[in-house]
């Protein structure tokens, strides 16, 4: 059950706040979604920075306990999942260091494609690295760029940084937001009475009860401090790109990204799927849970009735042991179950986000075939992924792609299903309120906007 793009990386920070750990917590408690590999938090108290970072979940790694031992008034935090690097507790974030400029912590949700010519050329200059992240060649770089303040260092590396980045700095005294200047990855602002907070999406801002103010903008530095807001644009402006995946899988329902509702735009994807392959079926049935509300879309334009056919174990954990004795379809029914009484007999329609490798979405057309399906129709609300992402998501190889491998009908073939309908690329981003000009789709056009995406 691992056929999916990998999320990337939450971040949240809080500045003015006595609990700020605290709201940190619950901000990354809401942000776990995008990675569950490790977590971490950086809290500044005065001129004392307090640092745990831990594999595993959030709820299982800051309790009470551990947050007392996280004092002060601004914090950063960081859900991961590794789009670079190797999976250890070296790798968890935030990253911290003491410097010329005092002392800096960081955390990154994004990806920087020439950041192995960068740790080279670092390398050779001295430096020491402690994890194989990205983002720890963007601290060695500000540590070495003479400035006459960290702000002021921090604009200069970046200006020279090409590829995704959203980021957190935690500086004595102040909270720094930073967004590319194409705007791949999402970056918010909140308010909670005098306390500001900035998050990956605004679901987090909800648990703690904070006001959404507004995007960070593309290109935009953001400073908090005992002054206020204030923002600098230190870097040339270039055209937007935008990720669109976060509104077909990433972002958690309940999020505004990009200045829209997920919900909205998933529902209007399953709209249009329905009115661009139109099917005869009893039953709309979502792959759970990132199919559901394409689903609903899809049964409202269609007409045909929405079930929760399939239902989810949420409470899968580590890697099970198939007995000796085969079981029919173990892996995919640890976390998956059909409900036999609705699929028995019905045509189906089965929505997903999206098709990867394909085997999953094999597995899962055999399981309710096995229910008593009469037919499995299978439909995505997105196009077909032909290309891998360099912007902070963990894909496959092209290679591994099927739909860049096989045509529809070969994919269908390769699934089971009966029929197999894709969004189109135009009813996608007219579902999602995007014009093709503010995007990126380089995983379905193989088409990337910067240079070095090779």
């Amino acid at each position: 059950m691992t056929d999916k793009f990998k999320d990337e990386c939450g971040v949240f920070g809080v500045f003015g706040h006595q609990e700020a750990s605290t709201l940190t917590q619950l901000g990354l408690f809401a942000l776990q979604h995008r990675g569950q590999e490790a977590c971490g938090i950086v809290s500044c108290k005065g001129d004392n920075f307090y640092q745990i970072r831990r594999l595993g979940l959030v709820a299982d790694n800051f309790g009470e306990k551990t947050l007392a031992r996280l004092p002060g008034p601004i914090a950063i935090g960081h859900t991961r999942y590794s789009t670079a690097g190797r999976k250890s507790v070296r790798e968890a974030q935030p990253f911290s260091v003491t410097c010329q400029h005092g002392k800096i912590a960081v955390c990154h949700n994004g990806n920087l494609p020439d950041a192995d010519e960068r740790r080279l050329k670092l390398e050779r200059q001295g430096a020491i690295f402690n994890s194989t992240s990205d983002t720890e060649t963007i601290l060695h770089s500000i540590a070495r760029t003479e400035a006459d303040s960290a702000v002021e260092a921090i604009a200069k590396v970046l200006s020279d940084t090409e590829g995704a980045f959203s980021l957190l700095f935690l500086i004595e005294g102040a909270l720094i937001a930073v967004r590319d200047p194409r705007g791949f990855r999402p970056l918010v602002l909140g308010k909670m009475g005098d306390t500001w907070a900035v998050a990956s999406e605004t679901c987090a801002f909800d648990l703690i009860d904070a006001e959404y103010v507004r995007e960070i903008e593309a290109g935009e530095m953001l400073i908090i401090d005992k002054d206020g807001l204030r923002s600098e644009y230190p870097f040339e402006k270039k055209p937007l790109s935008v990720c669109t995946f976060e509104h077909v899988y990433f972002s958690r329902p309940d999020s505004i990204i990009f200045g829209r509702s997920i919900n909205q735009s998933r529902h209007l994807m399953g709209r249009q799927l329905a009115i661009e392959h139109p099917v005869d079926a009893d039953i709309v049935v979502p792959v759970p849970d990132s199919g559901v509300a394409a689903s609903i879309g899809f049964s409202a334009e269609s007409d045909i009735s929405f079930r929760q056919g399939i239902i989810r174990n949420h409470y899968i954990g580590r890697t099970f042991i198939e007995p000796r004795q085969s079981i029919r379809s173990f892996g995919v029914r640890l976390k998956l179950n059909p409900i036999e009484d609705l699929i028995e007999g019905a045509r189906v329609v089965l929505v997903d986000d999206s098709i990867v490798r394909g085997t999953t979405s094999k597995k899962i057309v055999a399981l309710v075939r096995e229910a008593g399906a009469k037919e499995v129709h299978m439909r995505i609300s997105c196009p077909p992924t032909i290309a891998p992402c360099f912007y902070g998501v963990n894909t496959p190889r092209k290679r591994e792609l099927i739909a860049a491998r096989k045509s529809v009908e070969e994919v269908r073939q390769h699934i089971g299903a009966d029929s197999l309908g894709y969004l189109s690329l135009e009813g996608m981003l007219e579902a999602t309120g995007m014009t093709p000009d503010r995007v990126c789709v380089a995983c379905w056009t193989d088409k990337y906007p910067t240079e070095d995406s090779d």
